[in-house]
């Protein structure tokens, strides 16, 4: 058995020009390949590990130290991974018909194929191996790239906003207060309350602006909040809109839950989920209804706020927590984002579930 191995040693060493000129014809190269000859000499070093294998000196590390080198060419000239697997397999073909046209007695040592696709299995899995880690960790670069680039625009597009809002701020507080006077001394004057209203939702954008660009964060005190109570608050501000939506809203919240917190984070993540709501209800022809319902779980209150709305896609409500992300023709894309933040500033958790009867909006707040 030495004897045949050291003979197919020697056959394969006075052949090794003409497997390579072979093996060249066969192997895919890309035009674009910055390694052509170096995946040749690859090749070459591919077929000493051969030898080395038929020699019983090959060791493991011999077969990786290759894989590792040519997976980093690979990468670094950013080709597929297919044209190497097959150039690999178009080797492993062209040794072994080498071999059994040595006109050795090989036939009676199946041994020796078995071990020279050993060295090839080996060598494709240390490869492969390489070449992922190297793209995975490309990748996160890129992410972290990505993601550090989409913080620094944030940033500077909160600086704008907030100054801004800020200038816009100053009048509007004027305007609100003005408002609140002419209705004291002439409470019978038309649309004076509609007025009130509309600049009150104004006033909420423009907090929610500040919210965003983290200049400004509500500052009121957190206290024990009666959820039945704020509710009825809410319905009572937006009837307006109820009625002018043509909306049959529904309070289901018909015991006391009480969640400490700052009622006027509490009051804006409410209001503008029921707001989007009857938005949303204005696309639909058929009875429009929001239900408000309330239960307590494992220590925090769960307000399930449902409409039968168009239904939102998945793609879509896994997004739309996210800044910026609006599906409305002038949507800001900031209201659902501060409110999950406002919602997990006291630890809890806020979700959408849309199907082709509900879209509902589930927030969570410990109790």
């Amino acid at each position: 058995m030495q004897e045949i191995r050291k003979q197919l040693v020697c056959f394969l060493e006075k052949n090794v020009s003409t497997f390579i000129e072979s093996w060249r014809k066969k192997v895919f190269i890309s035009e674009t390949y910055l390694h052509k000859e170096r995946e040749f000499n690859n090749g070459l070093k591919m077929y000493d590990l051969v030898v080395l294998r038929l020699e019983n000196s090959l060791s493991e590390e011999d077969v990786r130290v290759l894989a590792y080198k040519v997976s980093i060419e690979r990468a670094e000239a950013n080709t597929n991974i297919e044209d190497f697997v097959h150039n690999v397999n178009a080797g492993r073909s062209e040794i072994i018909n080498w071999v059994l046209s040595s006109g050795l007695p090989i036939e009676k040592f199946p041994n020796i194929i078995e071990e020279i696709n050993t060295v090839f299995d080996q060598f494709t899995y240390f490869a492969i191996q390489k070449y992922t880690e190297i793209k995975e960790e490309q990748l996160q670069e890129k992410n972290q790239f990505i993601d550090q680039t989409h913080k620094e625009r944030l940033k500077i597009l909160g600086q704008m906003s907030s100054s801004f809002v800020h200038e816009f701020r100053n009048p509007l507080t004027s305007l609100l207060g003005f408002t609140k006077l002419i209705n004291n001394e002439y409470p019978s004057l038309k649309y004076i309350d509609i007025i009130e209203h509309e600049l009150h939702q104004l006033n909420s954008r423009v907090t929610q602006f500040l919210h965003v660009s983290k200049k400004e964060l509500v500052s009121g005190e957190k206290k024990s909040n009666s959820l039945q109570g704020l509710f009825e608050e809410l319905i009572s501000f937006i009837y307006p809109s109820i009625v002018d939506g043509n909306v049959s809203l529904t309070n289901n919240i018909e015991f006391d839950i009480r969640v400490f917190a700052n009622k006027d984070e509490l009051r804006q993540v409410f209001l503008n989920i029921l707001l989007n709501s009857i938005d949303a209800l204005q696309k639909v022809k058929h009875k429009r209804i929001i239900d408000i319902n309330c239960k307590t779980l494992d220590g925090k209150a769960e307000i399930i706020i449902s409409n039968n709305g168009p239904i939102i896609p998945k793609e879509v409500s896994d997004a739309i927590f996210e800044p910026f992300y609006t599906t409305k023709d002038l949507g800001t894309g900031i209201g659902l984002y501060v409110c999950r933040n406002i919602i997990e500033k006291y630890n809890g958790e806020i979700s959408c579930i849309s199907d082709d009867s509900l879209t509902s909006f589930f927030i969570k707040i410990p109790i």
